[in-house]
């Protein structure tokens, strides 16, 4: 390809000239072709330097070179893979550009053309094939290159970086570069002639680490659940790890969302300064991680997306001092943090700003910004570097944020008089000097003298106020006017699983709190939940969610309630109350981890007992609402909401720590617990104003003595003091690690739920099926990334039972089919796949789920003889999805036709109106096919699978229930049997089997005509005609007789028989028979007619897919043809002499055969039985499956591909 013109130092090092001319040189590099090979020791070591200099040399080892004359400086214009490529540009430079160099006397002049002309070149060919120009630079475009070249990845992979680094294999390390993409991490190496590759999906993997042994500081140990890999010498590995950290969390999260990656186009342009290697795609996750870190800094919306920040200095009122920090600026907001953890941070929305104005820089006070709010506060910055710029970028997203009707109310306490709630009273005075000195609202100086008031508890009256403020719904609130009352307009009167969940555990909530024993608290508990459940479908409902809410509701408004818990479930607790508790779970493998280092003495003891993982979710899951005193939980809540997550972690180590003794002497499980509950229950507040409310745990333990009281802030006090180093960041990456424990668990969990369910209805193994359900899900995983005609979300719906959950559309099913199917072979396979695709989509959905495919799967694989036939007749015994009907009525007519004359015996079965009850057990699921055009023929298809429904359910394989096979299908069945064996060893036997079994068959069909009911004379001779006389057409040769495959969309039948072809209307209401002649849509509709015969000679050619000789069938012994009558390229026609249509054919509408008289012919050849009975190794396909890659996609397991090393 040509290249931007890029200089070289020199020319000919470890570079071969093979031409050159004046102006132009061709080169090869050494130790690629041309030199018998390898190119001996110098071609070892020149592609060993390659790969660890990062050369794009492996992968273009051909360029030319442009060398001005008297010049000795050299211009790399184009480079190729292949000679073929290289040759074609040296022949256009020579052609096109050699003569017209010659003309120009000034070398300057001939730098500038040549280098012009290269240039409009390359923007010519961008501009024709709507290549965009993109951020990524000269080098890392190379590097995209290389990577999709060497691993074979398609185009839509995106690399993100790559580093150089040593692999190793056993205890020799391999030198080589790492890639990291969207979806694999790759490592290449050829060193000495030896090449390593390695290829593993982020989503299989289960472990990643950042180890240092006393040999290398600095190692990556990745884990997946087949083996380890050890990557070391790394440049910058925290910048690698880091950025593996980042995409095996997107891996984890398509996992649990099934949401594709889609990358960010809006960042901002590249600057000139940036760094040579940074990828357009590796700024967009730096950008997504820094505003990740941000919004939970300062609890922001999850849309919020920081546009940048710079360091500063913060003047504050209430210490009279300037605050060294930052300053971040994003679209909706400018935050400040200082330095000096917890010194004081500050939000500031700019919906409340007023002014932004830059005040008079002085010595004492440089480069100051004054920002005013609407609360009369005004802010003051300085030592801002880039002052300008800073206030531009404010000015535009001031100008860009709308003004909300939202009023912020002040907060205000209830004045209290009685003695008993002096206490209430001083907290609530203590509050409203605090807001007099920092600040009131949500542009309050947040500092350490806060988080102390908060400690000692927040009064009633402010509760909720100060629960906004310090979660950050607030902001939320204010900027969606009118959200809540819409989505509960919304959800009233709609019914679903989440609603029916919500009904049952409304009196659940709170049954002791006097707020929840009326209907009035109820309604608005369910208003609250049932909002949220339509807001967030994905979460829905989940237990746990109610008891929270409730509280919530208690100290908020109805509307607050429900922003606060749009906090806690998307943005504080993240994916605690999905389906799965997924993000409880990861906090109680973060709960372990910490237990065993902060209380070691108890760790051993508790993984014994088991405790650990009964606590942690009952704890978490409720932030201690459903296991202590009410009066004492809501404490806990104010901490949560001000400090995090890192509060219910100190104060569950804290439990613990203050029952050590007690629980070392546990036996079991049950004591364990009790002691921990009844100490809970002892927790009380001794300033709640509240009248006491009783608790399960004291309700259950009566009879017992009574624990000694432990003060609720004492408590929290002590959690501070002894865990108080927890930090966030801990916390986080704590999680990342358990994040892919858990979430790989829970999906090894639904495999094993999968195989256990599917195994007693299959003849596959258990691993067998462990390795489809792998492969299935691999393939619907890289749908999901790659793309697919379907939409991945539709595919997946973690609500369905295991069995459903992972669904795949035809196109995945075609390479599913190609790989593991045994009758997938030559042209005809995609066809066959569409068929067998049909047959196990019974509800039209277009999407087929695990147990479908295993079952159409194990049929043919591990079924018997009879199981595997009815199979291959079902799939043609279904009418073909046609393509657009010219004549509505004659395809009503053919319908008509097909049900009353082709399955006579099962019209009752037939109806619309028959019954719809599909059977689960069945496997199948309920299928629409894609277009409106087919959904005639959609609703035939989903007739006969209800006639099979009862067969399924009953399991007695009755074949009397099977309709008859009318004459197009016949043709189908048999032109498919003759592709099947296309590359079969016994080949020949298999295509005289056919022909023998074909023409037996024939005649079996001509003799059922014999038998059926005839009706009146006078229409009889027509009937006859229609069923006896089939257009006469020579083909001259067998390529016109060939199926074209590519001619049709996969849903298309091989012939259209049914509702394209002529079609002979019902003779017994006296019409007059005639051919229809619908649309001639390709070259399969031409050999369609009422009898088959494949000849012998035929058989001889494999390039003769689908060749086969036809006969009429009369219905006199005399008139019939056999199969010595059969020429050897052509298809014989015998007409009656009447009208005769040019390429159109018309079908015999009386000849039939049944599954018996099939099954009955196939077993007269010992050829066709063997091949049928031929057992299949399933092992052998599944394996080679794996490594296959199906057009560049990798369908590979749940295990990585292992290192493969080739000798060069």
């Amino acid at each position: 390809m040509w290249v931007n013109p890029e200089e070289v130092l020199l020319a000919n090092a470890l570079w071969v000239t093979e031409r050159a001319n004046p102006y132009f040189i061709l080169q090869r590099r050494k130790g690629h072709g041309g030199d018998g090979g390898g190119g001996g020791l110098a071609g070892l070591l020149v592609g060993t330097l390659d790969v660890v200099l990062d050369s794009s040399a492996r992968v273009a080892p051909y360029r030319i070179l442009y060398q001005a004359p008297d010049s000795l400086v050299y211009w790399t214009i184009a480079c190729g893979c292949s000679r073929k490529e290289i040759t074609e540009h040296w022949e256009w430079l020579e052609q096109n550009l050699l003569q017209t160099l010659s003309i120009f006397e000034n070398e300057n002049d001939i730098n500038t053309f040549v280098r012009g002309k290269i240039q409009g070149i390359i923007a010519e060919y961008n501009k024709i094939n709507g290549i965009k120009e993109d951020d990524d630079t000269e080098k890392f475009k190379e590097a995209i290159v290389k990577f999709h070249k060497l691993f074979g990845m398609p185009e839509e992979e995106k690399l993100v970086n790559y580093y150089s680094c040593s692999y190793w294999k056993g205890k020799v390390p391999r030198q080589g570069w790492v890639y990291l993409s969207i979806n694999h991490l790759c490592f290449y190496s050829f060193l000495m002639g030896k090449e390593a590759k390695l290829v593993i999906r982020w989503v299989d993997i289960t472990q990643l680490e950042k180890n240092a042994t006393l040999l290398f500081p600095d190692m990556i140990k990745v884990s997946t659940r087949s083996s380890e890999h050890f990557f070391s010498v790394f440049l910058n590995i925290s910048e690698t790890f880091k950025l593996m950290e980042q995409l095996a969390n997107i891996a984890m999260r398509q996992l649990l969302d099934n949401e594709g990656f889609e990358q960010d186009t809006s960042l901002p342009k590249l600057k000139k300064k940036s760094p040579k290697k940074v990828s357009a795609l590796k700024r967009d996750l730096d950008a997504r991680a820094k505003s990740e870190r941000y919004r939970a800094l300062f609890r922001l919306p999850k849309d919020e997306k920081l546009d940048g920040h710079t360091d500063c200095t913060l003047w504050t009122p209430f210490n009279k001092m300037h605050i060294l920090g930052q300053m971040f600026v994003s679209t909706n907001y400018i935050c400040f943090t200082s330095k000096e953890e917890n010194l004081c941070s500050l939000i500031i929305p700019l919906r409340e700003v007023t002014i932004v104005e830059k005040a008079d820089s002085s010595s004492v006070l440089p480069s100051p910004l004054s920002i005013s709010t609407k609360n009369r506060m005004t802010f003051l910055f300085a030592n801002l570097k880039d002052r300008d710029f800073l206030v531009q970028r404010i000015s535009d997203f001031l100008q860009q944020t709308t003004s909300k009707i939202y009023l912020e109310k002040n907060i205000s306490g209830s004045y209290m008089s009685s003695d008993d709630e002096a206490k209430e009273f001083l907290k609530e005075q203590a509050w409203k000097i605090h807001f007099a000195e920092y600040g009131q609202g949500v542009c309050m100086y947040r500092t350490e003298k806060t988080r102390d008031l908060v400690l000692k508890g927040i009064p009633e009256s402010m509760r909720g106020e100060l629960w906004l403020l310090f979660s950050g719904a607030i902001n939320e609130m204010a900027t969606h006017p009118g959200y809540y009352e819409d989505l509960v307009e919304k959800s009233m009167g709609k019914y679903n699983l989440a609603t029916e969940e919500i009904e049952r555990d409304l009196h659940r909530s709170l049954p002791e709190h006097p707020a929840f024993q009326n209907e009035m608290g109820i309604a608005a508990l369910r208003r609250v939940l049932t909002a949220y459940a339509f807001r967030n479908p994905n979460i829905g409902y989940c237990q746990a969610m109610n008891i929270v809410t409730s509280v919530l509701l208690l100290y908020a408004k109805e509307e607050e309630a429900f922003w606060l818990l749009v906090a806690l479930c998307e943005r504080m607790l993240p994916d605690y109350y999905n389906t799965r508790v997924v993000g409880a779970l990861v906090d109680q493998g973060v709960f372990e981890e910490l237990a065993r280092d902060y209380v070691p003495q108890l760790y051993d003891c508790m993984q014994d007992l088991g405790v650990i993982s009964t606590i942690s979710l009952s704890w978490f899951l409720t932030l201690f609402l459903s296991v202590m005193p009410f009066e004492s939980a809501v404490v806990v809540v104010d901490c949560f909401f001000c400090e995090g997550i890192k509060v219910i972690f100190q104060l569950a180590l804290a439990v613990l720590d203050a029952n050590v003794d007690k629980l070392l002497n546990c036996k079991d499980d049950g004591e364990a617990m009790t002691v921990l509950g009844r100490y809970l229950d002892s927790v009380t507040n001794k300033d709640s104003t509240l009248p006491p409310i009783p608790h399960l745990h004291s309700l259950l333990s009566d009879d017992v003595e009574p624990y000694p009281e432990v003060d609720i802030f004492r408590l929290i006090r002590s959690s501070y003091e002894k865990f108080g180093s927890i930090r966030a960041d801990l916390i986080e990456q704590m999680r990342f690690k358990q994040r892919l424990k858990v979430i790989q668990t829970l999906e090894d969990t639904t495999k094993r739920n999968v195989v256990r369910t599917i195994v007693t209805e299959t003849s596959f193994t258990i691993d067998e099926l462990e390795e489809l359900y792998a492969l299935f899900k691999a393939e619907h995983l890289t749908s999901c990334y790659w793309g697919g005609n379907s939409n991945a979300i539709d595919r997946h719906d973690p609500s369905l039972p295991y069995l459903e959950q992972y669904r795949i559309d035809f196109e995945q099913f075609k390479g599913m089919f190609a790989l593991l199917f045994p009758w997938a072979c030559g042209t005809h396979s995609d066809v066959l796949a569409a068929r067998l695709f049909r047959l196990l989509d019974e509800n039209g959905d277009l999407l087929i789920n695990f147990r479908e495919f295993v079952s159409g799967l194990s049929a043919a694989c591990h079924g018997d003889l009879t199981e595997k036939l009815k199979l291959l007749y079902k799939m043609h015994v279904l009418p073909d999805p046609s393509p657009e009907q010219e004549e509505p009525d004659s395809a009503f007519e053919a319908t008509q036709y097909f049900f009353e004359d082709i399955t006579p015996e099962c019209t009752h079965v037939v109806g619309l109106d028959s019954r719809n009850k599909q059977g689960v057990d069945d496997g199948f699921v309920t299928v629409s096919l894609k277009t409106d055009k087919a959904k005639k023929s959609s609703q035939e298809n989903r007739n006969y699978l209800r006639m099979w429904s009862q067969e399924n359910k009953s399991k007695a394989k009755n074949a009397k229930d099977l309709p008859k096979l009318n004459q197009g299908q016949f043709i189908e069945l048999c032109k498919t049997m003759y592709n099947m064996f296309s590359e079969d060893p016994n080949e020949q036997d298999l295509y005289h089997a056919t022909a023998a079994v074909t023409s037996l068959l024939l005649e079996i069909g001509e003799v059922g005509k014999l038998f059926s009911v005839q009706p009146a004379k006078e229409t009889d001779s027509s009937s006859n005609n229609c069923s006896k006389t089939i257009q006469s057409e020579l083909f001259q040769k067998k390529e016109h007789q060939r199926y074209p495959l590519e001619q049709h969309k996969p849903f298309q039948s091989s012939l259209s028989t049914n509702d394209e072809e002529a079609v002979c209307t019902d003779s017994a209401l006296g019409m007059q028979m005639e051919d229809i002649k619908l649309e001639d849509s390709s070259p399969r509709d031409n050999g369609a007619c009422s009898s088959m015969l494949i000849s012998d000679d035929d058989t001889k050619d494999d390039s003769s897919m689908s060749s086969y000789s036809v006969l009429s069938a009369g219905s006199h012994e005399e008139e019939k043809l056999h199969c010595e009558d059969i020429g050897e390229d052509t298809v014989l026609v015998r007409s009656n002499h009447t009208t005769s249509l040019r390429r159109s054919t018309s079908i015999d509408r009386d000849w039939a055969i049944t599954f018996e008289q099939f099954l009955a012919s196939l077993l007269t050849e010992p050829a066709l039985v063997r091949y049928f009975d031929k057992p299949v190794s399933m092992m052998a396909r599944i394996t080679n499956a794996k490594n296959i890659r199906m057009r560049g996609k990798p369908i590979t397991s749940a295990s990585d591909y292992e290192i493969s090393t080739m000798s060069g």
